[in-house]
């Protein structure tokens, strides 16, 4: 039996984790057809096939105990193949024939939109206990609006010390209409011009926003938000840069047709804000929020890969190593809560292979490298593929 058993598996070409449990159960159950016995168990890879989801979420359906039976040989789970798909939990929350997606209203350097797949391998809902999310860099929202899109959650926290991106954030959510109609006046004075009035008038609301960022009044936040989203849609590359004196500084893009007004989507953020709390502060602030229901994703303005690539002027203030080592801190305190936590960054070892500042910080938790694209450097040369950095505490 034991003969004719290796013989079909040359055949079938299973794996050698699977042929290992085969052999043990024809072992104890000798008198059982040996084709039946081939036909108990399935790996991950085809209950992944079987299902229709992929390979990753049927390994967490096995380590969370949610199919019956499944088990860890070596390096894989196998399982009957018998074995049905449980239900997704999250299908409870969140039903995507009546949920519109939402997304980011604004582009932005660093956003999280490329490694979403990454980073929702991470997301801790499923098992219903995590009922909270928090993010103390919100930046463009990548995460966030992903999680609003297919999560209804208890409580949102978002905090950033960028004033005038939570001002925007705070417009949207509270006085959507009247920023609205002052982003389609923008929208409708803007596209008809040609490239020299388009500049002129892009420098007359630049010079118009700085104005309002340096003497900041509560009767103009509104102002302040559309001329955000505007220069945002009509800048170069997206970005926002401010200069020491906290001036924003990034000349006019060449885009022939922007979309200044997205009134869908606009409305879409407004309505999935209303529960969000926003506020303007440093990280640290979160930390009465955060318990052990919460999961926390972290995404600080990222360390430097070389002398020459500090882009990090999205306020006045500067985030050096002793600013990220402040942060591991803060992440081992919210750890000791028992809160699920995410944090990315760049990886050092991209220029330096004996770079291990981030290793060393969070030796306590698991890394992660990732490859992403760097879009955003005046050295074309410079962009392209780089590893970054996934850290968790589980």
């Amino acid at each position: 039996a034991i003969i004719f058993f290796w013989k079909l598996i040359s055949i079938f070409k299973y794996d050698i984790a699977i042929i290992r449990v085969l052999e043990y159960n024809i072992m104890q159950v000798r008198t059982q057809n040996l084709q039946e016995v081939f036909m108990e168990f399935m790996s991950a890879r085809e209950a992944a096939d079987k299902w229709g989801i992929s390979q990753r979420r049927v390994a967490v359906l096995c380590s969370e105990q949610r199919i019956k039976e499944a088990t860890m040989v070596g390096n894989m789970w196998i399982m009957p193949s018998s074995a049905q798909k449980p239900i997704d939990a999250r299908s409870m929350r969140y039903n995507r024939t009546e949920e519109k997606t939402v997304k980011p209203f604004l582009k932005w350097a660093g956003g999280k939109g490329q490694l979403l797949n990454e980073i929702e391998y991470y997301y801790p809902f499923s098992s219903g206990k995590i009922t909270k999310y928090v993010e103390p860099f919100v930046g463009g929202g990548a995460v966030l609006f992903d999680i609003l899109s297919k999560y209804d959650l208890d409580e949102i926290y978002i905090s950033d010390i960028n004033a005038e991106l939570i001002n925007t954030y705070r417009i949207i959510r509270d006085d959507i209409d009247a920023l609205i109609q002052m982003l389609h006046t923008m929208q409708n004075d803007f596209i008809p011009l040609d490239t020299d009035n388009r500049k002129a008038y892009y420098m007359q609301k630049r010079e118009r926003f700085n104005a309002l960022k340096i003497n900041g009044d509560e009767d103009i936040n509104i102002e302040k938000a559309a001329l955000m989203v505007f220069l945002n849609k009509t800048c170069f590359n997206g970005l926002f840069r401010v200069n020491k004196k906290g001036l924003f500084n990034v000349p006019m893009g060449s885009y022939k047709n922007p979309m200044i007004c997205d009134e869908n989507n606009l409305r879409t953020v407004s309505k999935k804000l209303q529960k969000v709390t926003i506020v303007c502060g440093d990280y640290r602030e979160s930390a009465d929020f955060i318990d052990e229901n919460t999961f926390v994703y972290f995404d600080p303005p990222y360390r430097p890969i070389t002398d020459t690539a500090s882009f990090t002027a999205y306020t006045e203030n500067s985030f050096n190593d002793d600013a990220q080592i402040e942060l591991a801190q803060f992440v081992a305190e919210m750890d000791k809560k028992g809160a699920k936590i995410v944090i990315s960054n760049s990886d050092p070892k991209n220029s330096d292979a004996d770079d291990d500042f981030f290793d060393n910080i969070y030796s306590a938790h698991k890394i992660k490298r990732v490859e992403a694209t760097r879009m955003i450097n005046c050295n074309s040369e410079a962009r392209g593929r780089i590893k970054e950095l996934l850290i968790s505490n589980f």
